[in-house]
């Protein structure tokens, strides 16, 4: 799920808000404990890693800066215990004892992708054009206009590789323990090509995609994302828009290179499950929290299937 179930549209994202989303998400996800599904979350955190930047930037003359991979690994932590309280809450009051685990989850990317020289992906509040431009200026930010949002702060987006803690996530899930995995796509990390250290990296990786290659590195069955629509529409905004209900790979693949689905919304989400199919999973779903229950029973939502 996005970071944005954290904070619903026209929220300013305080801390109470944070906390009452956080029990909604909680409520929704019941629907699989008590299917006795085993679960692995994974959530956004674009709304709050901009804030914490911001932070940064406006008290950098006052306290040491602290680079962007730190601020992902906090935003695991904060996001990840409101989420633990929720879940253990619900848990508690259906008298179902299973435990809730965040890990601080990194990431391998590749240290020479290309996209720390073209940074694409916005994090932080959308703005006015004068007042974005005046950030690139004063900041030296990088901009870029985000549909009809407006203009937001972009960073380095590299693609995910391999998770560094599948192995314990899925050791875990397996155990019956509830897990949070990847917050904010996980924090990003390479090997120091002398040392073979891992070293953090400043970037945001694409939550989507860390959930899809998570999702293959911990072999699940079914790779479910929650959006703010009840499944996946072609021809968006037309008349002749309409809800996809099943699809196959080929089918993904046709509707993808017919761009019905745009880089700053459902492409990723459809690129994830497509790349998990493509590895071997089973069944993708995309629906929103409120069509869950029906989208599992196969009357809601869009449904990806790995057969041609």
């Amino acid at each position: 799920m996005g970071g944005h179930a954290f904070m619903l549209p026209g929220e300013r994202g305080t801390h109470e808000q944070a906390t009452r989303n956080a029990r909604s998400v909680g409520k929704a996800l019941m629907t699989f404990i008590e299917r006795g599904y085993n679960l692995v979350l994974t959530h956004g955190n674009g709304p709050q890693v901009g804030d914490l930047l911001e932070q940064v930037e406006r008290t950098r003359d006052h306290v040491p800066p602290r680079p962007l991979d730190v601020l992902v690994a906090e935003t695991e932590g904060s996001l990840g215990y409101l989420l633990q309280c929720a879940l253990l809450n619900e848990l508690r009051a259906r008298k179902i004892k299973r435990y809730v685990v965040t890990v601080i989850t990194q990431v391998m990317v590749e240290a020479d992708d290309p996209a720390f020289a073209l940074p694409t992906k916005p994090v932080g509040p959308p703005l006015s054009e004068e007042r974005a431009k005046a950030r690139e200026a004063e900041d030296g930010w990088k901009i870029k206009l985000d549909g009809e949002r407006g203009w937001r702060r972009v960073v380095a987006s590299p693609k995910p590789i391999k998770v560094i803690q599948r192995h314990m996530i899925r050791e875990a899930s397996l155990s019956g323990h509830i897990v949070i995995a990847a917050g904010g796509g996980g924090i990003p990390v390479a090997k120091d090509p002398v040392s073979k250290d891992y070293v953090g990296v400043e970037a945001v990786i694409d939550k989507d995609l860390t959930s899809s290659v998570l999702a293959t590195d911990v072999r699940a069955d079914l790779l479910v994302i929650l959006t703010a629509v009840d499944g996946v529409y072609v021809n968006w905004g037309e008349p002749s828009q309409h809800r996809l209900g099943a699809v196959t790979m080929a089918e993904c693949r046709r509707y993808i290179d017919e761009g019905h689905f745009p880089a700053g919304s459902m492409g990723p989400k459809v690129e994830a499950i497509y790349g998990f199919l493509q590895r071997g999973g089973r069944r993708g779903l995309i629906t929103d929290p409120e069509h869950l229950g029906e989208a599992l029973d196969g009357r809601a939502g869009t449904h990806f299937v790995g057969r041609i």
